[in-house]
């Protein structure tokens, strides 16, 4: 069997990190690049990513979400963020990158452009904001599915508050909101899920061929 298989057989929800055990700049740097280099919609990477590795700051997020203390144990806390608001100017920084990394002619770029402004304009902003987070939640897949390669664990929360997180991070500023959070580091020797097989339905049962 595969690493890649063997290694998502290992990962695990987990729910207590070794405190004491902090992931390398040089991993870190890796799930950065990795997040950077997930597949969005369009292209656009409408998200960014918030490393946390401040540990007063950690400490004061665990009664924000849910008293889970995987967000103080943790060596980093990894949150997903999207922006408040998207815009047509957002297309049109996307497309000058497009025209700086490809030297894409302009009558190429105009159409794709054009309609891309079109359909985030004619969306509510309800209607944007779930677009977006839908992006999040392919970052957190790659996240995951790259840190479980690496041999990092994780456990991806969705139990949390948003708006406190974004106060507390002063997210507010930075024109952003908090959607998804993923602790990562080391399990803990007595984490009592650790050494507990994975329950998964049989492949066949949930995969359709045609």
């Amino acid at each position: 069997m595969s690493n890649s298989i063997d290694n998502l057989k290992w990962r695990y929800a987990v729910k207590k990190f070794d405190s004491n055990k902090i992931i390398s700049d040089e991993k870190i740097n890796i799930l950065k690049e990795a997040f950077n280099l997930t597949a969005t919609s369009y292209g656009l990477q409408p998200y960014k990513l918030v490393v946390l590795s401040n540990k007063e700051l950690q400490q004061q997020l665990v009664e924000h979400s849910w008293n889970q203390q995987q967000v103080a144990q943790a060596s980093h806390v990894f949150i997903i963020t999207v922006p408040k608001e998207i815009t047509s100017e957002d297309v049109e920084d996307y497309f000058k990158l497009v025209k700086e990394i490809r030297n894409t002619p302009d009558d190429i770029i105009k159409p794709f452009k054009e309609m891309l402004s079109n359909s985030i304009s004619s969306k509510s902003p309800e209607e944007l904001f779930q677009w977006m987070k839908n992006q999040a939640y392919l970052a957190l897949g790659n996240l995951m599915t790259v840190a479980a390669n690496e041999k990092i664990d994780t456990c991806p929360m969705e139990g949390f508050i948003p708006s406190k997180y974004d106060e507390v991070l002063g997210l507010d500023k930075l024109n952003l909101k908090s959607v998804l959070v993923l602790p990562i580091g080391i399990r803990a020797e007595d984490c009592f899920m650790k050494d507990l097989e994975k329950v998964r339905k049989k492949t066949e049962d949930i995969v359709i061929e045609l």
